[in-house]
């Protein structure tokens, strides 16, 4: 018998009585890394902030900081940005738009391939890989089911738009 089929799977109706902080990918827990640091925190902070910004002329579109998108049955994550358009309950159920994720080196592998994966997989358009350390985002476009750089922007602006919106993010503005 294949070593998978004796794991355990779990799904949200386990991930909600779990206590810590955890994440939910295809049955599998995920305990979150600790508390971010200070740079991560205040690039995490400004990034949000710049987009919310960019935003606020959109009628429908809105960011979120570190909150639940509970996927699937058997799938929960906690991006550390995202853009949404549209009506949404208590609880995000649908895909977002953009996702942003600051990446250390206890998140790297999850970020950069199992999230990466996981988000292309449910559509969602623009992914943005965070390096406060370098002071770089990789900024990814989905196309054709899978992510294309756009760009590594460390002083630049990206340029774009989220469901008809024009967004400009001048990364600069973040590594303050």
């Amino acid at each position: 018998m294949p070593v998978n089929e004796e794991l355990e799977q779990y799904t949200l109706s386990d991930y909600a009585r779990w206590e810590g902080d955890w994440e939910l990918i295809q049955g599998r827990p995920q305990a979150m890394t600790p508390s971010p640091g200070v740079r991560h925190q205040r690039v995490s902070l400004r990034l949000a902030s710049h987009l919310e910004e960019q935003l606020e002329e959109c009628p429908h579109c809105f960011v979120l900081f570190e909150t639940d998108w509970e996927i699937a049955e058997d799938t929960v994550v906690r991006p550390d940005i995202m853009v949404l358009c549209g009506e949404v309950g208590e609880r995000v159920t649908r895909r977002p738009e953009l996702i942003a994720e600051v990446v250390s080196r206890a998140t790297a592998r999850r970020d950069e391939r199992i999230k990466s994966q996981l988000y292309a997989e449910e559509g969602v358009p623009f992914y943005f890989l965070v390096y406060p350390e370098q002071e770089k985002v990789k900024a990814y476009h989905l196309q054709e089911g899978e992510y294309r750089k756009i760009d590594d922007y460390s002083q630049g602006t990206w340029k774009g738009s989220i469901k008809d919106c024009p967004v400009q993010v001048v990364f600069s503005r973040i590594w303050k």
